[in-house]
């Protein structure tokens, strides 16, 4: 129905980086998982990270398990924990970033004076993947949009695996990794800033809204990096867009690329759409049905054009339309995203802790026609909260504030709805608990990030669902 799948993984030799001195700053997921990666290929590896050792365990002693067990083979490890070094960011032969650290931080100003390339762990990846890369970018949507096009792929007999900032480096699948492999990229703009060869056959841009403008000098420059997605892409690849995102259908005057779309409010000639409460799939002189709208499970607007963008990708990477029918309604989303944890007493509760900026608020909002009681707040990424006031006032019953960016939002949203003050998210829930009424939906969605009480947004969702299957344990 679409173009033929095409591996783009370019294959280097494991001894590109023997005796090479690199870098790896930030000590996480990704970082550990680049310098494991580097160490088997006979590298100096030194990890740099601003938090101490303790901090970071039990993965830096894994890693130096890992270090022992290459022997001869593997190579050097140094670990410069508890502060960055200017000296080692100068000297490297190559530095490797992690996504939560900005490449505007001087340390990566120095290495670039001294002519030391600085890439993402996924352009580390790419160069040595075997198979085919699909990215999945966007300002929401993007790790339901990346496990369901997986989940797609994998059921219709493909061989398909979801990696990247999803929560599995790419880079972990790299040794393992042959032709006929599809991997789905879940990219963060973090990642794409510092891409410089990573070229996805299927590159899709699921909408743009402001966030992390508390890291970007302005929306413009956010949206340059989410639009890094298509720049090495040519005519043989694919850009998937958002015809109801007008800034994400806009990027077809400058992609290389075949644009194709998805789109929920119309028909569109080059893509798939609604009709009638039916999915479909249109190309050239080519129309097919693929599925019932009923047959999703996630609800909300925003997780039909999650399904739209997953149905659309599967396509292009070769998946038969008739698997579409049979595996959609087995998909029932991803933990913290719009999640439904518990029904208690009549009251439902719904776990969004992904939900991280205003526009992931505002798609959470209009999934439930009314009496809302809204946890929200957390570590202010500079967010527009105002604009969350006309859904407030028709839908809220009452918001409950956490976190650093209670003020602010409770000066953004005086007026709209009953406002009450949290210590914990523990008592936000007990707020709700004791509040709420049958038919009522309790709503985690803190438009913030969570770094102010939590270590990510996984964390904070975690506590909130304990703290609801608590209450649901004890019958209270």
């Amino acid at each position: 129905m679409v173009a033929a799948l095409k591996g783009k993984g370019i294959t280097v030799n494991k001894m590109e980086y023997k005796g090479k001195t690199v870098l790896v700053a930030g000590a996480g997921r990704s970082g550990t998982a680049s310098a494991r990666f580097l160490l088997s290929r006979g590298a100096r590896v030194i990890l740099s990270d601003s938090k101490k050792r303790e901090a970071l365990e039990p993965a830096v002693s894994a890693l130096l398990e890992s270090a022992a067990s290459f022997g001869g083979d593997g190579g050097e490890l140094t670990l410069e924990l508890g502060g960055n070094r200017s000296e080692s960011f100068a000297s490297a032969d190559l530095v490797v970033v992690s996504p939560g650290m900005p490449l505007s931080l001087p340390f990566f100003e120095i290495s670039r004076k001294a002519g030391v390339p600085v890439i993402a762990e996924v352009e580390l990846a790419c160069r040595s993947l075997k198979g085919t890369i699909i990215g999945v970018t966007g300002s929401n949507g993007k790790t339901t949009t990346t496990t369901l096009t997986a989940e797609l792929l994998s059921g219709a007999g493909l061989k398909a695996r979801a990696a990247g900032n999803i929560g599995t480096p790419l880079v972990q699948f790299v040794d393992e990794s042959m032709p006929d492999d599809i991997y789905v990229v879940e990219l963060s703009s973090f990642q794409l800033e510092a891409i410089e060869t990573l070229c996805p056959f299927a590159a899709a841009l699921l909408n743009l809204s402001p966030d992390h403008m508390d890291r970007y000098k302005g929306f413009e420059e956010y949206a340059a990096a989410k639009a890094r997605i298509f720049m090495n892409q040519s005519s043989h690849d694919l850009a998937v867009l958002n015809a109801d995102d007008p800034r994400s259908a806009a990027m077809s005057a400058s992609v290389k690329s075949r644009a194709m779309f998805f789109c929920r409010t119309g028909e569109v000639s080059n893509g798939v759409f609604v009709r009638n409460n039916r999915v479909f799939f249109r190309g050239g002189d080519c129309e097919k049905e693929l599925f019932h709208v009923d047959a999703i499970r996630i609800r909300g607007a925003h997780n039909l054009e999650n399904v739209l963008a997953s149905s659309l990708l599967a396509l292009c990477a070769g998946a038969p339309p008739e698997s579409l029918d049979a595996n959609i309604g087995k998909f029932y989303g991803v933990e913290h995203r719009l999640e439904h944890v518990a029904t208690i007493a009549g009251v439902e509760y719904f776990n969004d802790s992904k939900a991280t900026n205003v526009d992931a608020v505002i798609k959470a909002l209009e999934a439930f026609p009314g009496g809302i009681h809204l946890i929200a707040g957390g570590h202010d990424k500079d967010g527009d909260f105002a604009a969350l006031r006309t859904l407030v006032e028709e839908r809220v019953k009452q918001v409950i504030l956490i976190g650093e960016a209670a003020g602010e939002m409770r000066r953004a949203l005086s007026g709209s709805a009953e406002i009450r003050d949290a210590a914990s998210l523990q008592e936000a829930v007990e707020f709700c608990r004791t509040s709420a009424m049958p038919g009522d939906v309790v709503l985690l969605a803190p438009a913030c990030a969570s770094f102010d009480m939590f270590e990510n947004y996984e964390h904070r969702g975690r506590v909130f669902k304990e703290a609801v299957n608590k209450e649901y344990k004890y019958g209270i």
